[in-house]
């Protein structure tokens, strides 16, 4: 199963609260990203922006608020958080948002989890945050209770932290389930929980780097018994593009060799976050420069 090939990350909303006009200026790029071939949308699932991308005063949306309205502005694509982290629901109300975007749109929905990472937004907002061996204690029950109530019309699960009983979750996936994706690179617990729970993973690093990272995976696959061929393998890439490669960005051919590269490192996609992704040229210049060049390098191609 492919789950996508081509993947598009929002991770900002732009710097200025102006009310609604912020929601329309998104719409308008997801729209114009599917409209040049890109066939997942991704956001940010977070309370607060992080300073990088603009400080906790620009506006950043609930995600599964958010992907339920895009649900209603695309067609094809698939729609995803990049990804939850454990800390900010229950599984069982994780699982439940999940269903609700995956049934607004039509079958589309991913599940994109992780153990989070942001504890300034959980000090800000009053939300418990573990120590790392505790989330990630969390997120294996997440991804077990997560599987049996995308997978069961009732499901009950007993865990440490989290427990369902005889929970329905209805409506049901459109498919009958809904496809997983574990982000992360930690290579003793975020990679074994993928060889165990996940269709998908989205791990960080230059071509070296992945290409180690999914080695790893493979020796966690074969401990568990799990094909390594039946995961998919992509990774984040932030990229600045211009036609003209000036002020420090990329040109189309510099993006497609460097997509070349981590393709022969592994990676069966590269889902990226352009800077400046308001301007809708520079995603028709993706959509015809790079996009066309990248179907070559594979199948499914490295760009997610």
């Amino acid at each position: 199963m492919v789950l996508f090939r081509r993947g598009m990350h929002f991770g900002s909303y732009g710097r200025v609260d102006d009310g609604p006009p912020v929601f329309g200026r998104l719409a308008e790029s997801v729209q114009a990203a599917e409209a040049a071939g890109f066939d997942a949308i991704s956001v940010p699932d977070h309370v607060l922006q992080n300073r990088v991308a603009g400080g906790p005063a620009s506006p950043m949306f609930e995600a599964y608020t958010l992907l339920g309205a895009l649900a209603m502005r695309t067609s094809s694509a698939r729609l995803l958080a990049l990804v939850s982290p454990v800390t900010l629901r229950s599984p069982g109300v994780l699982a439940k948002a999940v269903t609700t975007v995956d049934v607004l749109s039509g079958g589309r929905a991913v599940l994109g989890v992780g153990a989070g990472w942001d504890a300034a937004e959980h000090e800000a907002y009053g939300i418990s945050f573990p120590q790392i061996g505790e989330r990630f204690d969390r997120l294996d029950e997440t991804l077990a209770i997560c599987r049996a109530l995308f997978r069961d019309k009732q499901a009950s699960v007993a865990g440490t932290f989290y427990q369902v009983r005889e929970a329905f979750n209805v409506p049901r996936p459109v498919e009958g389930t809904i496809p997983v994706l574990v982000a992360g690179g930690g290579e003793r617990r975020t990679l074994d929980l993928v060889a165990r729970y996940a269709d998908a993973c989205n791990v960080f690093g230059a071509p070296d780097m992945l290409r180690h990272k999914f080695d790893v995976l493979r020796s966690h696959c074969e401990s568990v018994g799990r094909d390594y061929a039946t995961i998919e393998r992509s990774n984040l890439s932030s990229v600045s593009i211009s036609p003209d490669g000036k002020s420090g960005s990329m040109t189309p051919a510099q993006l497609v060799d460097r997509l070349g590269s981590m393709a022969e490192a592994g990676a069966q996609h590269t889902i990226v976050s352009v800077r400046g992704v308001w301007d809708v040229a520079k995603l028709e210049l993706l959509g015809k420069e790079v996009i066309p060049q990248i179907e070559s390098l594979g199948d499914p191609s490295p760009l997610a």
